[in-house]
C-alpha cells in the first residue's frame, strides 16, 4: 500500500520513528543479554551497523538480522576495544583528580597537556564506532583512523558535539524518551557526521591522485 502527499509523509515519518525506537530497544535488550559489561560494546556495534546501512540508503535492510549478525561477529573484538577505551578513560579520570588535588602553578602546567589528550580522546570516541563499522582495519588502526578523521574535520566534529549536547538537554527535559530515543539518536548523529567526514577525505584523496 502506497500513500501520497501529506499522508505519505506522515506515514514515512512514523515508520522511521518506529525503526529508531526499535533499534534502541534492541540495543537495551542485547546490552542486558551480555550482562551490560560484556553486552554494551557489541550491542553498540550492532546498532551502528544498522544505521550505517540506513546511511547508505539501504533502508530495507533487515534490522534484527543485521544487528544480531554484527553482535555475534564482533562480540570479542568490540569488547577488547571497549576495554582499551575504558582503561584510557579511567587513567584520564585519575589524572584529572590528581591535577585538582595538587593545586598551585603545577595544576595549570599539567592542565594544558591533559586538556589536549582529553580532546584527542573525545574525538577518537566520537568517531570510533562509525570507523569500526565502516572500515575493516587492524586493532590500533581503528583508534588512529578515528582520531585522524575527526581531527582533520574539526568543523564537522564540533557540529556533532553540539548536536549531542542539545539532544542530551532534550533527554534531560523529557526522560521518558530514554528507552526509545537515546543511544539510537546519538548513533544517528555520530554516523551522519562521520559519513560527511568520510566523503570529504575520499574527495581529497581523489583530488590528490588526479594531480599525481
Amino acid at each position: 500500500m502506497e500513500f501520497n502527499g501529506v499522508t505519505g509523509t506522515v506515514y514515512t515519518v512514523c515508520k522511521w520513528i518506529l525503526k529508531i525506537a526499535y533499534v534502541n530497544i534492541l540495543w537495551i535488550l542485547f546490552t542486558l543479554t551480555g550482562i551490560v559489561i560484556l553486552g554494551i560494546m557489541p550491542a553498540t556495534v550492532g546498532l551502528f551497523a544498522v544505521i550505517r546501512k540506513w546511511n547508505l540508503k539501504e533502508i530495507d535492510t533487515p534490522i534484527f538480522q543485521t544487528f544480531f549478525d554484527s553482535y555475534k561477529k564482533e562480540f570479542i573484538k568490540s569488547n577488547i576495544i571497549g576495554f582499551f577505551m575504558t582503561v584510557i578513560g579511567l587513567v584520564l579520570y585519575l589524572d584529572l583528580k590528581f591535577i585538582f588535588y595538587i593545586g598551585g602553578t603545577a595544576q595549570y602546567i599539567m592542565s594544558i597537556p591533559f586538556f589536549i589528550i582529553a580532546v584527542f580522546y573525545l574525538i577518537t570516541f566520537l568517531y570510533l564506532f562509525p570507523v569500526y563499522v565502516h572500515f575493516d582495519l587492524k586493532f590500533l588502526q581503528y583508534f588512529k583512523n578515528a582520531l585522524y578523521i575527526g581531527t582533520l574535520n574539526l568543523p564537522v566534529t564540533f557540529v556533532m558535539l553540539i548536536l549531542l549536547i542539545l539532544f542530551c538537554i532534550i533527554l534531560l527535559s523529557i526522560p521518558g524518551l530514554l528507552p526509545f530515543f537515546s543511544i539510537s539518536v546519538f548513533s544517528i548523529i555520530l554516523m551522519w557526521g562521520a559519513s560527511i567526514s568520510f566523503r570529504k577525505i575520499d574527495r581529497k584523496q581523489e583530488n590528490l591522485s588526479k594531480h599525481h
